[in-house]
């Protein structure tokens, strides 16, 4: 698969692949995420303008899993990733948070961090496979802190989640 910035065009694609990597959410009892709407094309295209959409196309260049990211902290956060299911088990999102890993590399920050719901296989425990720790309480930062506590507001914390960082 190869890595590039998101166009304009592909946005309501990144919305079709966050609805269908939602769905195995219903076989955990997590319906509320499964039917969760993915980003509006107005916040993806934020992302995109600021140069921190990216995507992984299929042989066609058709988008099959995508990451968006910000600055936090000195940190790049990873506010989204999702792989299409049709291309789960393909190390396509270990590629995408490499892929992250080079430009945050290259902007000079000192990691990634992403919060992530802690007892879902492919979340938190896949992510501490590939060299992400969680945080503890007294290691979050500000900007960290603030954005648990707008998931808080949206109601996340009905299922355990935890802040992580790989360096």
């Amino acid at each position: 698969m190869r890595i590039r910035p998101v166009t304009a065009a592909e946005l309501p694609a990144l919305q079709g692949i966050e609805r269908a990597a939602g769905a195995p959410f219903r076989g955990l009892g997590m319906a509320t995420i499964a039917d969760d709407e993915p980003p509006s094309v107005d916040v993806l295209e934020q992302y995109r303008r600021a140069g921190r959409a990216w995507v992984a196309v299929d042989a066609e260049d058709r988008p099959a899993a995508y990451l968006v990211a910000e600055p936090v902290d000195g940190a790049l956060h990873i506010e989204q990733i999702s792989v299409h299911p049709d291309f789960a088990h393909r190390r396509i999102g270990r590629t995408l948070l490499s892929y992250a890993g080079e430009r945050a590399r290259e902007e000079g920050l000192a990691g990634l961090t992403l919060t992530t719901f802690a007892e879902v296989p492919w979340n938190a425990p896949y992510y501490g496979r590939l060299g992400f720790r969680v945080l503890e309480e007294a290691e979050l930062t500000p900007g960290l802190r603030k954005i648990r506590a707008h998931e808080a507001g949206l109601g996340l914390d009905r299922w355990p989640r935890v802040c992580m960082r790989r360096d």
